[in-house]
């Protein structure tokens, strides 16, 4: 025989001292789903049987029990729990965590588990205790129905129990986990069956219907298998509510649609029930419509609404449905509450000035993985909030009647063909760009998930760093869209004179099963992030806030210019450049995030070479200087051996670190005095270009440096690692470059993104070159290399993984229209990466 209880379930084992609760569960229970207070009494006094330790071991019991409950796990109580305070205990504890109660009751003579307990040495107590059980168990198992225990299995005799060979778990109503879509999710609709129609023929749906009158059968199919969701308020206000109806439960019958039920079908429920309900919001027009209709029709809508189910958790636990709503909390549970939720979400129990329940905005703090679905607040526009996405658009006021596709996350929506009925009280306003994102998350952030396979750790320290950071000196949280991660150095080298070298970069990537790399050459300025946009008016639309056309922002999230005149002509020509090369019309869009580097380097950290580099290479020079010149006079005299000669070359070591840095400065009195050179174009309206090859990106960002002198297309070669000849020939180039006092160069794989083994690899690796390292490592770094070349290199390349991909997650939650608390902690999670300690020469 199989005994079938809830998978989402408390469960309380009934039954008296020696009944065999302890080896039923033994045999049908994974060990960590039972708590035993005889163990626990054993656990805080080292006596299963004191009874003086059993407060404390049903508060240990308690405790551990609620905390599997919260988490979700199916959770056995092996105790006697014969009386009802004992299971009332449970019961509340269940309801509690909105899990389900059930009882296993172990009903055995008693005379039975007495004679079990004698042959038992852990049962110190007589048969009274045993025969008090059963009293109890008897008296209390009449009314155990009315306790509030949602399903009680009862198991009379030793035979029952033994016969019982396997408990099975029966999966929530509310789980469909497995069943991945795709989906077309369809907001409220309110009785507008036209609409209806005419947005499924938009989302590619194919209607027909046989029959006539109320035998008349409706289908459905979609070329791409996708499958129909409606997210309840099928009914009220509109013209044709019962048409409405007739559709949709065909379409579930079918197996084509899944239905939620919304607070209208909750009223007109009871009402077809029979029970007494005002006739208002609506439901005047629905039952007037229903009227028309046989009979027979209203018992199957009564059937229909009966049969829904509050709210459903699909897509292996990535998207969750509900028509007003679901917290983290209430996803997959099943209880009063939780139902409630789903259908009315949050009131705080107030009445507002148009006579409707003041609603809580359980969606600002809404923090879980799974996206949440919804609708029952009509609002002008959709916008993502934390993760959770409203599609009721008022369609019945002369809105929209709006899906979503999923996982595509697109949207597809019909206007009203007119207004069915006025709003009491104008459309609830979505979160929109002037919303601040919630500093608690950014504090704790604690991990971060991305879409790239990889999650990433934030300590909380950290993240109070980064929380200063953004508090105090970034720019306006409106502009953070993307924050450019930090470069991870090559692999050290051992050829005699380098510490950097391409051989290792080209030996790391051909491991790794890279075909071709890109060699861009690097740069040496400050790295800028550039939101641009066509016109003023397209950058305020899409960033909701005024900025000329654009701004430039450091690493770090700074304005980078403290002159907004000489940014916003740069931007100008930047603008200018790309209407030329006709960027907005070849990618459909009318803004655009540019990673680049900006030149000189002076133009940004002219502070370090004043306070740092220069004053050294100034000492340096003064004080070996006159060194040198006491030892010349002293070789007039004497020999001096070796001294003369060392000095000499300190001082030439000297010369080639300021000629090293000189180099990457000059004097900006104007625009025309900068360099920008763009080498990844991040991201425009709807696409993250990360599925490019960096080639596309250069080729792109090359037609537009081509119509500005400012600006600067990067030099870059393909090299196939494959042949030897073409890598030598990469060599060259970058030896040529960095003996003409280039910094280096950049090694990429072809591909933006590039896995191996179903893990990321690094994205970039940066070669840079002997006289650019002098600047980093000290002038005379070369007579050191031996201790240098034992630099550890682990941290700083997992620094730059982490960073990157939490850039990028950062760029896709912008794209696809996610508020600014949904992008801050991976741009945050950015700023606290870079307070971890590691090398800062890395």
């Amino acid at each position: 025989m199989e005994l079938e209880i809830p998978s989402m379930a408390l469960v309380m084992m009934v039954g008296a001292s020696g009944s065999g609760k302890s080896t039923f569960v033994a045999k049908h229970f994974s060990p960590w789903e039972v708590l035993s207070s005889d163990h626990l009494r054993g656990v805080v006094s080292n006596d299963p049987n004191s009874l003086a330790a059993s407060e404390d071991a049903f508060a240990a019991l308690e405790y551990l029990a609620g905390v599997r409950l919260r988490r979700g796990l199916l959770t056995v109580i092996d105790a006697t729990n014969v009386t009802k305070p004992a299971r009332s205990r449970w019961v509340q504890l269940a309801k509690k965590h909105d899990m389900l109660p059930v009882a296993i009751v172990l009903d055995v003579d008693p005379k039975t588990a007495a004679e079990r307990n004698q042959t038992r040495d852990d049962r110190a107590f007589g048969d009274a205790v045993v025969f008090k059980h059963a009293r109890a168990l008897r008296r209390d198992l009449r009314g155990i129905k009315r306790e509030g225990i949602r399903y009680i299995k009862r198991l009379d005799g030793v035979e029952a129990v033994d016969a019982v060979t396997r408990v099975v778990r029966a999966k929530a109503w509310t789980d469909r986990r497995e069943e991945t879509g795709p989906f077309d999710l369809i907001g409220d609709i309110h009785g507008c069956h036209d609409e209806l129609l005419g947005l499924l023929d938009q989302l590619g749906w194919t209607l027909q219907s046989t029959g006539q009158g109320e035998e008349l059968r409706h289908t459905a199919s979609h070329a791409e298998g996708r499958q129909l969701l409606f997210l309840g308020d099928l009914c009220d206000r509109g013209p044709a509510s019962d048409k409405v109806f007739h559709l949709v439960m065909d379409l579930v019958e079918q197996g084509t649609a899944i239905c939620v039920p919304g607070n209208h079908e909750n009223k007109l429920g009871r009402w077809l029930d029979g029970k007494k309900v005002k006739l208002t919001h609506g439901l005047d027009k629905t039952v007037e419509q229903l009227s028309a209709r046989s009979e027979a029709f209203r018992e199957r809508v009564k059937q229909f609404i009966g049969s829904l189910v509050s709210h459903y958790v699909l897509d292996e636990g990535k998207l969750v449905v509900a028509h007003a709503g679901m917290t983290e909390a209430y996803a997959g549970r099943a209880s009063g509450r939780v139902r409630s939720f789903a259908l009315y979400g949050q009131t705080t129990g107030e009445i507002d000035s148009f006579g409707l329940p003041i609603r809580q905005d359980w969606a600002r703090d809404y923090r879980g993985s799974a996206a949440v679905i919804y609708g029952h607040t009509p609002v002008p526009y959709t916008e993502w909030v934390h993760n959770t996405l409203c599609i009721d658009t008022g369609c019945v006021f002369g809105g929209e009647l709006t899906a979503l596709r999923w996982p595509e996350r697109e949207q597809v929506s019909v206007g009203a063909k007119e207004v069915y009925c006025e709003p009491v009280k104008p459309l609830a306003q979505p979160k929109t760009h002037s919303e601040i994102p919630d500093l608690q998350d950014l504090l704790e952030a604690g991990r971060i998930e991305t879409r790239f396979k990889m999650s990433v750790g934030i300590q909380p320290e950290r993240a109070a760093v980064a929380l200063e950071i953004l508090s105090r000196f970034a720019e306006n949280p409106r502009w953070l869209v993307h924050l450019p991660p930090t470069m991870a150095p090559v692999g050290t080298s051992d050829r005699p004179g380098f510490l950097e070298h391409p051989d290792q970069a080209f030996t790391y990537y051909r491991k790794q099963g890279v075909q071709t790399v890109v060699c861009e050459e690097k740069h040496m300025g400050s790295r800028a992030v550039l939101l641009v946009a066509r016109t003023p008016e397209a950058l305020a639309a899409r960033f909701g806030l005024p900025g000329g056309s654009g701004r430039v922002l450091s690493r770090r999230g700074r304005r980078f210019f403290k002159d907004a005149a000489l940014e916003a002509e740069l931007i100008g020509r930047l603008v200018w450049a790309m209407t030329a090369a006709d960027f907005w019309e070849r990618h459909s869009t009318d803004w655009a995030v540019l990673d680049a580097e900006l030149m000189p380097w002076s133009a940004k950290a002219r502070a370090l070479l004043e306070q740092q580099y220069a004053p050294v290479g100034t000492a340096a020079a003064q004080s070996l200087g006159a060194v040198r010149h006491a030892l010349r006079q002293a070789a007039q005299r004497q020999e001096i051996g070796s001294e003369l000669s060392a000095v000499e070359q300190r001082l030439a070591s000297i010369e080639a670190y300021r000629r090293a840095y000189r180099g990457y400065c000059w004097d900006v009195a104007g625009v025309a005095d900068l360099k920008l050179a763009p080498f990844h174009l991040l991201a425009t309206q709807g696409s993250v270009h990360d599925d490019k090859t960096h080639l596309w990106h250069l080729a792109q960002l090359a037609k537009i440096a081509a119509h500005d002198e400012v600006l600067v297309a990067t030099p870059h070669l393909a090299v196939d690692l494959q042949d030897e000849e073409a890598i030598g020939g990469a060599v060259d180039w970058w030896s040529e470059r960095v003996q003409n006092g280039g910094e280096g160069m950049v090694v990429k794989p072809r591909d933006f993104l590039t896995w191996n083994r179903g893990r990321l690899i690094q994205p970039a690796l940066k070669v840079r070159g002997p006289q650019y390292l002098r600047i980093i490592y000290g002038p005379e770094y070369l007579q050191h290399l031996d201790r240098l070349r034992k630099r550890g290199l682990g941290r700083k390349r997992s620094l730059a993984m982490r960073e990157f991909v939490l850039g990028l997650e950062a760029l896709h939650r912008f794209v696809e229209g996610d508020t600014l608390g949904a992008m801050h902690p991976c741009v945050a999670g950015i700023l606290a990466l870079e307070a971890e300690p590691v090398d800062p020469r890395l």
